[in-house]
C-alpha cells in the first residue's frame, strides 16, 4: 500500500529552498485525504511531469484537433470500447506510476460513494438504479471502467431529476446525513506494479490517454465524456446542499456545464475532475468522522 505521506512528514524545510510540494502537503486549507494528497504531490514532482508533459501536451492537443476533423467526416467509423480499455489497462499496468494508478482507481471508488451518499440523503429516491464501480486492481479497467464511469454520472443525474419531477422529491439540507456510503480509512487496493518502466506521472498519462480515448470511441461518445467533466458543479451543489455548506464549492474548478469547452483541453479538466472528487469526498468523510468521533489521523 502507498504511504507517501510518510515521505512528506519526514521532510525538513530548508528556508532558503522550500519545496513547493512539501508546502502544499502541509497546507490544510482544502479538505483532502492525506494519503491521496501525498500520492498526488509526490507524483507531480516526478521528472516526467516537468520535462515530458509540456511536449506530450502539445502533440496530444494537436492529435485531438486533427482527429476532430476526421470524426466530423466519419463520426461512427471507429467504435471499439473494448480495445480502448485494453489499451488503457496496458498503459496503466506497465507505464504509469503506482501513485497515478492509486489515484485513478480511487477516483472511480470515491465517485461511486459520492453518488450513493446523495441518493441516500434524498428521501424517496430508493428506487433510483445504481451501478457502483469499486475497482481494487488495475486489471478491472478492462471491464469498460472509464466508459461506465461517464455513463453512471449522466444516468444518475437524469434518474434523480426525473424522480424529483415525478414524485416531488427535493434535495435539501439534512440535519443528520446518512454517511454509510463513505469509506473511512484505506481502500484495499491490490499492490501496483512498480518497475523501471512505470515512470509516467498522472498528468502526463492523462494527456496520452485522452487522444487514445477519442480515437477508439465515436465522436458522440468522446464529446459526451468531455462534457461530463463539467458536471462536477452539479454533483457538488447536490452534496453541499445536503450538508448546508455551499461555500465549500470554492475547491471546485470544473464549472458551467451549460457552456461546453473545447475537447482539446479535456485532459487538463480531467485532472481537475479528479481533484474535485477527492476534495468533495474528503469534505464528506470529515463530517462523518466528526459525527462518529473518529480521530483525524484515520
Amino acid at each position: 500500500m502507498l504511504h507517501k505521506s510518510e515521505y512528506f512528514e519526514a521532510l525538513e524545510n530548508n528556508p532558503k529552498d522550500p519545496s513547493h510540494w512539501h508546502t502544499l502537503y502541509l497546507d490544510k486549507s482544502i479538505p483532502f485525504s492525506p494519503d491521496a494528497k501525498a500520492a498526488f504531490l509526490y507524483d507531480s514532482g516526478r521528472k516526467s511531469r516537468q520535462f515530458l508533459l509540456p511536449f506530450v501536451r502539445v502533440f496530444s492537443r494537436l492529435f485531438i484537433i486533427l482527429m476532430q476533423i476526421f470524426k466530423a467526416i466519419s463520426p461512427n467509423l471507429i467504435n471499439a470500447p473494448k480495445m480502448l480499455h485494453r489499451s488503457l489497462y496496458f498503459g496503466m499496468k506497465y507505464m504509469v506510476t503506482p501513485e497515478a494508478n492509486f489515484l485513478i482507481l480511487r477516483h472511480f471508488y470515491l465517485g461511486s460513494e459520492i453518488l450513493k451518499f446523495i441518493k441516500d440523503n434524498v428521501r424517496g429516491s430508493e428506487e433510483i438504479p445504481m451501478n457502483p464501480l469499486k475497482p481494487i486492481s488495475v486489471g478491472e479497467v478492462r471491464n469498460n471502467l472509464f466508459l461506465d464511469h461517464d455513463l453512471n454520472l449522466y444516468n444518475f443525474i437524469i434518474n434523480l431529476n426525473k424522480a424529483i419531477a415525478d414524485k416531488g422529491l427535493k434535495i435539501k439540507k439534512v440535519n443528520k446525513p446518512d454517511f454509510s456510503a463513505l469509506t473511512i480509512g484505506e481502500i484495499p487496493f491490490e499492490d501496483f506494479r512498480d518497475r523501471w518502466s512505470n515512470f509516467i506521472d498522472l498528468s502526463t498519462a492523462i494527456e496520452i490517454f485522452t487522444p487514445v480515448y477519442q480515437f477508439f470511441l465515436t465522436d458522440n461518445d468522446f464529446w459526451r465524456a468531455s462534457n461530463s467533466l463539467q458536471l462536477d458543479e452539479v454533483i457538488g451543489i447536490y452534496a453541499t446542499t445536503i450538508m448546508d455548506c455551499p461555500e465549500k464549492l470554492i475547491g471546485l474548478n470544473n464549472k458551467h456545464p451549460m457552456i461546453p469547452l473545447p475537447t482539446y483541453g479535456a485532459a487538463f479538466r480531467l485532472t481537475l475532475h479528479g481533484l474535485s472528487t477527492e476534495i468533495l469526498h474528503a469534505l464528506l468523510v470529515g463530517a462523518k468522522k466528526q459525527m462518529v468521533n473518529v480521530p483525524e489521523a484515520l
